[in-house]
């Protein structure tokens, strides 16, 4: 794992070093260099496969020059492959020379082979081709820009923001996207001409910086035969050991996060299984924090799992000062991503690093891939109350109207529900599904975002063309398609790989592999969701594993108190922030809609708990990358 670098062109522009610096968390252990006159490229290195110094990057072999980042879980059958057949001679035991080799090998088809997370740059020192590639999912970063002749690459948006004649020119269309959403869907920036690298994609850049752009792989528009379920589950049991097991591939020792929750418990047990001790790591709540929110209580069922299977226990409260620590997540996050589970997995990633640890399995992914989100089974139901007589429907939506969120500090969370419900349960599927982890209708949107109608018309269209792409997909399906391809990359991996990566540590994700997705979108929707069950097959597998009360358990967010901090904590800074003066001086956002919103959530007539937080970590991301 490790952070890359690269200026091709006009590489006078950059400093190596300096950008080294700046991303020197995501490798603490080596920041190496190379250049000729065509390109520079940087690399800070977080040891984990072949800690020898003869792994450092930038790597050079032959004519060809790398610069990696990430993790290539099936390396070791590649290199036999590469040496058995090919006959070639390897120099380290590295998955980064594997990769130099299989690109030499086979060239842009080598993405084919590859299963992991990765972005990389390789460069032909004698065409003066470079070939830039990231995973298939999305999981590890890459950003781009164009500056004074010269094209840059960076992991972090940061490093690029250094560089002088950066363009910092604002992307109203990720304005949008970040209010409506809180967080930004690939491939675009908060700035209007720096790009992501989407996932599953490569480019080639010539020696003039002519760039091709191009997609590598995207999951089948399958139409689902076997339909048997005990076959399914057991295939299913099978590819998510194998998973597990590529996941454990490293040269030092591996942790895993632990919520007590079904998915981050059966990566840990099959993980233990494979190891002979597991050291774990939990979050835990403040009890009044946890009243206001409604939250479960996590750290119950992680400690008896733990009891039960051995597992090295640790557990983190999260009692930070939000108010000191915002500033500085906005910072690490490079975007405003206005989801404060990253605070989360930053304070977890902490803990495990001052325990010595590096890297951490997630259970991340399996909500998108096995239909796990309450709005998904939401979207489902509205099939159900349409079909309820009108008079009854009439009732309901009245007296949900009149029910308050939030009664003598206590979060009234069916209210909140049953109020979003509401909101999208008269629409299409796609607009239906949008609507429902939206956090303003379009017309509010509209309302809040000065001179924003196009654009808003504009991202629900590009919303609907995702979940539709899929023809032959059920229901459930589409949803799931959809998640993978926005909800996953554009917040849930991208905050995972940058608060955890400010830690120096690396997370990874085995939900979230090549062929265990392939598998679980070719899985019919009634089985991932039946009898009212939610990851209905999934649950299944988990029970040769785990007990039933985890199994079977209500499902729990890995979410923050934001509701508490809105309401206490981060009161005053609410006001500071969001003053008429701030509001007005950005010109961005209606400063009436933002004040009702305020009013009313303090009120508890309304839920604005999460437009809030969004809005002061707009403001704040504003003071940190543009002025």
């Amino acid at each position: 794992m490790c952070g890359i670098i690269g200026a091709i062109g006009n590489t006078d522009i950059i400093d190596i070093h300096k950008l080294n610096s700046t991303q020197k968390h995501r490798g603490p252990d080596n920041q190496g260099s190379w250049s000729d006159k065509n390109i520079k490229l940087g690399n800070q290195r977080l040891s984990i496969i072949d800690l020898n110094d003869r792994s450092n990057q930038p790597f050079k072999k032959d004519k060809l020059v790398i610069v990696f980042n990430g993790e290539i879980y099936n390396f070791k059958e590649l290199q036999r492959n590469l040496s058995e057949t090919h006959k070639i001679n390897f120099k380290t035991n590295s998955d980064t020379e594997v990769v130099l080799e299989m690109y030499k090998k086979f060239g842009p088809k080598c993405l084919d082979h590859l299963i992991g997370m990765f972005s990389f740059a390789i460069y032909d020192i004698q065409t003066k081709k470079t070939f830039i590639a990231r995973d298939h999912f999305g999981i590890k970063p890459l950003f781009y820009t164009q500056i004074n002749k010269s094209f840059v690459f960076a992991s972090e948006l940061k490093t690029l923001v250094r560089i002088k004649g950066f363009d910092k020119t604002i992307n109203m269309r990720s304005i949008v996207n970040c209010m409506n959403y809180l967080w930004i869907p690939e491939s675009e920036s908060m700035f209007i001409n720096t790009n992501k690298l989407p996932p599953a994609h490569y480019m080639e850049i010539d020696k003039n910086l002519s760039i091709k752009i191009e997609r590598y792989w995207d999951l089948k528009d399958v139409k689902h035969s076997d339909k048997n379920e005990q076959n399914l589950i057991n295939k299913l049991d099978k590819i998510i050991n194998e998973s597990v097991n590529r996941h454990l591939v490293s040269d030092v020792p591996v942790s895993s996060f632990l919520s007590g929750g079904l998915d981050s418990s059966l990566i840990s047990v099959i993980a233990k299984n494979e190891l002979s001790s597991l050291s774990t790591y939990t979050i835990s709540k403040d009890v009044d924090d946890q009243k206001i929110e409604q939250m479960p209580d996590d750290e119950k069922y992680a400690k008896k799992l733990a009891k039960l299977f051995e597992f090295d226990y640790n557990e983190i409260k999260i009692n930070a000062n939000i108010v000191d620590m915002l500033p500085d997540i906005v910072r690490i996050l490079d975007e405003p991503i206005g989801d404060p589970a990253a605070i989360n997995t930053f304070m977890i990633c902490k803990m495990a690093k001052e325990n010595g640890v590096k890297v951490i399995l997630s259970g991340m992914g399996a909500d998108e891939i096995f239909f796990g989100y309450r709005r998904q089974k939401a979207n489902i139901m509205i099939k159900r109350f349409n079909n309820l007589p009108n008079i009854l429907k009439k009732i309901i939506i009245t007296v949900v109207h009149y029910i308050p969120v939030r009664i003598f500090g206590r979060g009234l969370k069916l209210a909140r529900w049953s109020k979003k419900f509401l909101s999208f349960a008269n629409m299409e599927p796609s607009n239906a599904y949008r609507a429902s982890y939206s956090y303003y209708s379009e017309n509010d949107l509209k309302d809040l975002i000065l001179n924003s109608d196009s654009l808003v018309d504009e991202i629900n269209i590009n919303h609907r063309a995702v979940h539709n792409k899929m023809v032959n997909y059920d229901d459930e399906n589409k949803m799931c398609y959809t998640d993978i391809n926005m909800f996953m990359v554009g917040l849930n991996l991208a905050y995972t790989d940058r608060a955890s990566m400010a830690q120096s540590i690396e997370v990874r994700v085995p939900f979230v592999d090549k062929n265990l997705i392939e598998y679980a979108m070719s899985i019919p929707g009634n089985l991932k969701y039946k009898n009212n069950q939610s990851k209905y097959i999934l649950k299944k597998v988990a029970e040769n594993y785990l007990p039933n009360e985890i199994v079977y358990r209500s499902k729990a967010s890995f979410g923050a108190p934001i509701r508490s901090w809105i309401s206490n904590d981060l009161r005053k800074t609410v006001d500071d922030l969001l003053s008429e003066s701030n509001i007005k001086k950005r010109g961005l956002f209606n400063y009436e809609v933002v004040k009702k919103m305020i009013d009313e959530d303090r009120k508890g007539t309304k839920d604005y708990a999460y437009q809030i937080y969004q809005l002061i970590t707009l403001e704040y991301w504003f003071r940190e990358f543009v002025y």
